[in-house]
């Protein structure tokens, strides 16, 4: 690293506090009964309770969730043996890594000692603390020894990362690779450039899945591991091979894959004409690997090409696997993990791969979509989906071998609270993705052909929430699909609706379109004209002509203009004076819902009432009971300026219209979201606890309020929704990404559904 980037890397380190890590309370500690539940008296009952019964330490306190990073020091990252306390903050790292990807909290753990025996005795006697242990940075060959006498002294799991997460992640790298290739892991031919503990462990995984002993050539600095070598360990003897081939070199002759886990540049390019006729090179040496991609690929085309740098395609990291592999173990709290429980995490990532790459995935290639090919053989380390198809897998494995304590007795509802890590959206959709799932509706897409829609679509058919029509040009909504590995069925479970290919349409909508819009400024030529070019309007009017059961239109242009077009086409509901707009943000400390964000300017107090009676039944829509908070810059009467009395006659509408809907004002944001504050102002406040729905006095403070959360409270959106229309149609925002098509999707859904029923 250049002396810019390790200042950097110090700086953040160092600054604003020093360290990667801290601990937080998961309880609140608000008030004298909290600290007695928390500690003395309260916590003699946990206490009592898992004395009498030790499995409860899983219900009672943290240790379900609970890592054990330890360490020491003696293998670090490529710096060798620097010692336990050097080697803190790669141990903080990979507790850092465990929380980000798999919410999985860690104590690091650095033992300062190389005798294998009195590390032992340290970790072992650590097991009342952790749900399982992840042994890290340990030198060869104490590593084999350490993991094997700790696996067999203690009843969790212990996961020598080194070793079996990278096994993991080569395999699902091998896997592809060869079928890539059109190969069998039966019939090739392995040779390694390293025959440590990494490399041991691949080469055990491997075999374990189909690969033949006999076809296994191990190399390291001394040459190629014969029988006649001292000191064998057996898990390396095992490899040992009576041949004529000594060097490296001489290997490789007819090697289908080279696995190399050794040092820089020890892989020659003019080496390569010995290998097999579409070779797989894996070249995971770091942070320079055995052999540079581009200089492999110049001396074989037709290989197929690994390395460990996040630079070049094919990233081999067992980021891939070790957060999500501990949280399937986790969460049925096995006693260890198994040789099947490794092989499930291998055929889920290396499934996943052959999957169509998620829109985070692709954004972590800079927008190009990643297709299964030599280039992509391996997910990317951020892909969301990672955890939604591992730890699955590895928890099933876990049940299939009897290792589990905690068997899922519901993979489904499981894979859904999965989705937490994932979509900070899904435990909020989750009620709309039920409701959706029921009717299966037909949703109308004005923008079929943005990629961000079709990567909606797709997930809206793979989990059964809807029926998508797409409006755009066949071809290119074709051409895109594949160039992004979708696997929408056009023209079957994904309609397609070109207005320049398919005239029917335009000729079928064309005389309803002219009555509702011929008055409104728009004359026959600009008709036909707007049925082809403006999606928007054609949108509206398949919904209004019942070929659709909801719709969305934007997402590309002006938000309000796309409003404009369809606003003529699909009337308010009888009872609702205007539309309004409702916007969720989920929080960090929860989900607010916030009245109206985008549509009309300055609200009459009847308008107010409107409003929020309709934005209460979207509510509670989620699942959620309404907690209503009509603000103002005025605390209960305090001030009589116009917008305050307007929201106290608002109040005074609602409550004439719901008695029975928790609603209060006009108060200030303070008291809305505190309770003691409001409490200290009024005592017969109508809610209790924080209010979820806020209903602002006027446009300007509700999109000031809602952006301004959604920046400086990491809030993630939802919507806006359109209220008060007679049919589900919604306009979606510029910035709106496929995970927000895909749950207003759901809303519109939901919408219909309820529609057709009544």
């Amino acid at each position: 690293m250049d002396d810019d980037f390790r200042r950097a890397a110090l700086d953040y380190h160092r600054l604003p506090r020093p360290g990667k890590l801290s601990v937080e309370p998961t309880k609140r500690m608000a008030s004298q009964r909290d600290l007695a539940l928390a500690y003395s008296p309260g916590v003699a009952a946990a206490c009592e309770a898992i004395k009498a019964d030790p499995s409860t330490a899983f219900d009672y306190t943290a240790r379900g969730n609970l890592v054990g990073v330890i360490s020491n020091g003696t293998a670090v990252l490529g710096l060798g043996n620097i010692g336990a306390l050097a080697g803190k903050p790669v141990m903080e790292g990979k507790a850092v890594l465990f929380k980000k990807f798999a919410g999985i909290d860690v104590f690091d753990i650095e033992v300062d000692t190389s005798d294998p025996d009195r590390f032992c005795d340290v970790v072992a006697a650590l097991e009342p603390t952790f749900g399982a242990i992840n042994l890290e940075d340990i030198k060869a060959p104490e590593c084999f020894a350490i993991e094997a006498a700790l696996r067999g002294r203690m009843d969790i799991p212990v996961f020598h990362d080194d070793q079996h997460g990278t096994a993991i992640t080569v395999a699902a790298a091998v896997r592809n690779g060869l079928l890539l290739q059109g190969k069998a892991l039966e019939e090739v031919k392995l040779v390694t450039s390293g025959a440590g503990a990494a490399a041991l462990a691949c080469v055990d995984l491997l075999v374990s899945m189909g690969l033949k002993v006999e076809n296994v050539t191990l190399t390291d600095i001394a040459g190629v591991i014969r029988p006649d070598r001292a000191n064998m360990l057996a898990n390396m003897a095992r490899y040992a091979r009576d041949t004529n081939a000594t060097t490296l070199e001489q290997a490789l002759a007819g090697a289908d894959v080279f696995l190399g886990l050794s040092a820089p540049r020890v892989l020659r390019p003019e080496w390569l004409a010995h290998l097999a006729d579409k070779p797989l090179i894996l070249a995971l040496a770091n942070p320079e690997p055995e052999i540079l991609p581009e200089l492999a690929r110049a001396a074989r085309p037709d290989a197929i090409v690994a390395t460990g740098r996040s630079d070049y395609p094919n990233q081999v990291n067992n980021v891939l696997c070790f957060p999500f592999m501990f949280r399937g173990t986790l969460d049925v709290g096995a006693r260890t993990i198994d040789r099947g429980m490794e092989i499930a995490a291998v055929e889920a990532i290396a499934g996943l791969a052959r999957m169509e790459a998620s829109e985070v995935a692709a954004a972590a290639y800079g927008g190009a979509a990643p297709v299964f090919g030599p280039d992509y053989i391996i997910p990317k380390p951020f892909d969301p989906r990672l955890i939604l198809e591992i730890a699955p897998a590895v928890a099933r494995a876990a049940m299939a071998s009897g290792v589990a304590r905690r068997p899922i007795a519901d993979f489904d509802a499981y894979k859904h609270d999965l989705e937490r890590f994932v979509f900070r959206s899904g435990q909020f959709m989750r009620p709309m993705f039920e409701a959706a799932r029921k009717s299966l509706q037909r949703i109308v897409f004005a923008e079929g052909e943005d990629e961000r829609v079709l990567r909606a679509a797709q997930t809206l058919v793979d989990d059964r929430i809807a029926r998508p029509i797409l409006l755009g040009r066949r071809a290119r909504i074709a051409a895109r699909a594949h160039a992004m590995g979708l696997r929408l069925d056009l023209g079957g479970s994904v309609q397609v609706i070109d207005t320049f290919e398919d005239p029917d349409v335009v000729e079928r909508l064309l005389p309803a379109y002219e009555r509702l819009a011929g008055r409104r400024g728009v004359p026959p030529d600009i008709a036909v004209r707007a049925l082809r070019g403006r999606g928007a309007v054609t949108a509206a009017m398949l919904l209004q002509a019942g070929e659709a059961d909801a719709a969305l239109v934007g997402g590309l242009a002006n938000w309000w203009r796309q409003v404009q077009y369809i606003l003529p086409i699909i009337p308010r509901r009888p009872d609702a004076g205007r539309a309004y707009a409702l916007a969720a943000l989920i929080l960090p400390t929860g989900t607010l819902f916030l009245c109206d964000t985008h549509m009309v300017l300055d609200p009459t107090a009847e308008q107010i009432a409107e409003m929020t009676l309709l934005a209460a039944e979207a509510v509670a829509g989620f699942g959620i009971v309404p907690n209503v908070a009509l603000l103002s810059h005025s605390n209960f009467g305090a001030s009589d300026s116009d917008s305050a009395r307007k929201m106290r006659r608002a109040l005074g509408m609602i409550r004439a219209r719901a008695p029975t809907l928790a609603v209060d004002g006009e108060m200030n944001a303070e008291s809305a979201l505190v309770e003691t504050i409001r409490a200290r102002a009024v005592t017969d406040s109508h809610i209790r606890g924080t209010a979820n729905l806020l209903v602002m006095p006027n446009l300007d403070t509700a999109n000031v309020a809602f952006t301004l959360l959604k920046a400086a409270a990491d809030g993630l959106s939802v919507g806006p929704m359109l209220l008060g229309m007679s049919k589900p149609i919604h306009v979606l925002v510029s910035s709106v990404t496929a995970r927000g098509i895909v749950n207003l999707s759901a809303f519109a859904a939901r919408e219909a559904a309820v529609a057709r029923a009544l």
